[in-house]
């Protein structure tokens, strides 16, 4: 396979800070009560059509239900609108990006949730890694996808950096997942995405997985998300959040 001249910039390493509130301090197009709102559709974001694309496409539909899936495919298309109306000098490979979309929540899948005592991130991210490699996947892009699944519900860390993909990861997920930040793109992009690729009552489907991890694990990395020392029977703070998503609930 091709080897990128620089990797770091190809795969999505470039570091970029940690904390949205600083990224997104005084910037110029994203700041502010109205933020700008390039209007996209959904059929601008297109599924990459590669061999590694079409195994882990297989690989994925046949470990996750419809729900994540759609969800998966949600992500792609908010975090490159994010990218291109607000970072647009941002340089990644769009088809590692769709990698870490399609697998960023494969943790998740019955197969592995409850099979391993680790966060559903980890697992995850290692089962994406082992996967692409096991598909021939470069290692660089293997290492760029598996970082920012481990990192991608690193919500409350506030120093430091992340990798360019980890970060649109992030901002992407929080923003199907409990509506933050949906200003940054316009509304009818959301429109289009959820028509696209249902929602199908994803709010209580993830409010749900988390409640079954948590319970499962009440040690997982999810419970960052919750009040300090949670036990089981203690409600889920982060399963409210996403239950109370009124930005997106309205096409659920």
């Amino acid at each position: 396979m091709h080897t990128p001249p620089d990797p770091i910039t190809f795969y999505g390493f470039t570091a970029v800070p940690r904390d949205p509130e600083v990224l997104f301090k005084d910037h110029p197009t994203a700041s502010g009560d109205n933020p700008k709102q390039d209007l996209f559709t959904a059929a601008e974001f297109p599924a990459p059509q590669f061999a590694l694309v079409d195994a882990v496409e297989a690989f994925v539909k046949k470990e996750l239900d419809q729900n994540t899936y759609n969800h998966s495919r949600r992500v792609y298309i908010y975090g490159l609108a994010l990218t291109r109306t607000h970072f647009p000098t941002w340089s990644f490979d769009s088809t590692t990006y769709y990698i870490t979309c399609l697998l960023h929540d494969i943790g998740t899948a019955a197969r592995f949730l409850s099979t391993t005592k680790l966060s559903f991130e980890f697992a995850g991210a290692i089962v994406a890694r082992d996967t692409l490699l096991l598909s021939g996947a470069p290692v660089d892009q293997a290492d760029s996808v598996c970082d920012a699944i481990i990192r991608h519900q690193d919500i409350f860390v506030k120093g430091g950096n992340i990798t360019t993909i980890g970060q649109v990861l992030q901002l992407a997920t929080i923003l199907d997942n409990v509506g933050l930040r949906a200003k940054l793109i316009h509304p009818q992009l959301i429109e289009s995405a959820t028509t696209a690729f249902p929602r199908n009552g994803w709010s209580e489907h993830f409010a749900h997985t988390i409640e079954t991890e948590l319970a499962l694990k009440p040690w997982c990395h999810t419970s960052t998300f919750e009040i300090a020392g949670w036990k089981e029977g203690v409600p889920s703070n982060f399963a409210r959040d996403v239950r109370g998503n009124e930005v997106m609930n309205a096409f659920d």
